[in-house]
């Protein structure tokens, strides 16, 4: 039985690029579904459910960067942001608000179907977690898989889709370092040619949100050189219905009886041009 082309939603102003990428795509065997405006594109969405986004930076009526908030804060679609911009500041910010990669116009297809293909593939893993990988408790912090959501002290905290994969690779390995490079890997994929100071303005956010003095942390550590470390601290958590995860080499304070988590092997060597 053949399997269903992969749908991609392109949201696009310039009719030229929507000509170029409706042909293209369609030759690749996708499946295209198109939107010429901010607002549209929220519409076509809802209704066409598709496998990938295609996304403007700069769309009449509801900017690029908005459409990309509003889509991450309802789903884990991979998006592709696509934009003539190629300021270090705008590729961060897309990226910060959600989006999976980027592509400066004008662009080759070959490129643009290939970082599309690599983003698909990094999104199918993910939804292969099982029921019993799906939560992570340590001290007064509890990661939810499934449903993308983080409690601090029982209350929920909202974290971009970026920073919840980060905070995820990190508790998943509590009290050990990961390394810049395997955490880049993870969260923005190997494909991923940009800035590695992302990472560090990510963890940032991330401090200000899970830790009770972000200018001192306690939970995400820097490892100087190396990575960065969730530390379990100890705190005592609110939620008594799951198991706590702690880390093998954790302090005295943690569960005596904790599983050691799983080692995610040696970071690749990432090639720098």
């Amino acid at each position: 039985m053949t399997s269903p082309p992969v749908s991609v939603l392109v949201i696009e102003d310039e009719e030229s690029f929507i000509q170029a990428l409706s042909v293209g795509l369609g030759r690749e065997g996708f499946e295209v579904v198109v939107a010429r405006d901010g607002a549209e594109g929220l519409e076509m969405f809802e209704a066409a459910n598709p496998d990938i986004v295609l996304l403007d930076l700069w769309l009449p009526r509801r900017s690029g960067l908005d459409v990309c908030r509003q889509i991450r804060e309802r789903s884990r679609v991979p998006i592709i942001m696509v934009t003539a911009k190629s300021s270090e500041t705008d590729t961060v910010v897309g990226l910060e608000v959600g989006a999976d990669d980027y592509v400066t116009k004008p662009f080759r297809l070959s490129e643009l179907v290939a970082r599309m293909r690599a983003v698909l593939r990094r999104s199918a893993r993910a939804d292969d977690l099982t029921a019993a990988d799906e939560r992570i408790v340590i001290d007064n912090l509890e990661l939810d898989r499934s449903r993308h959501e983080v409690y601090l002290d029982g209350a929920k905290i909202l974290l971009p889709l970026k920073e919840f994969e980060l905070l995820e690779n990190l508790m998943s390995n509590a009290g050990r370092v990961v390394t810049r490079d395997s955490l880049i890997d993870k969260v923005w994929g190997r494909d991923y040619v940009g800035d590695t100071k992302t990472l560090d303005v990510h963890v940032k956010r991330l401090r200000a949100k899970v830790e009770s003095d972000p200018s001192r942390p306690a939970k995400i550590l820097t490892v100087r050189g190396v990575g960065y470390k969730f530390e379990p601290t100890g705190t005592a958590k609110r939620s008594t219905t799951t198991t706590t995860t702690t880390a093998a080499n954790s302090t005295a304070t943690n569960s005596a009886g904790a599983e050691q988590p799983r080692s995610d092997g040696p970071a690749s060597t990432r090639m720098t041009g």
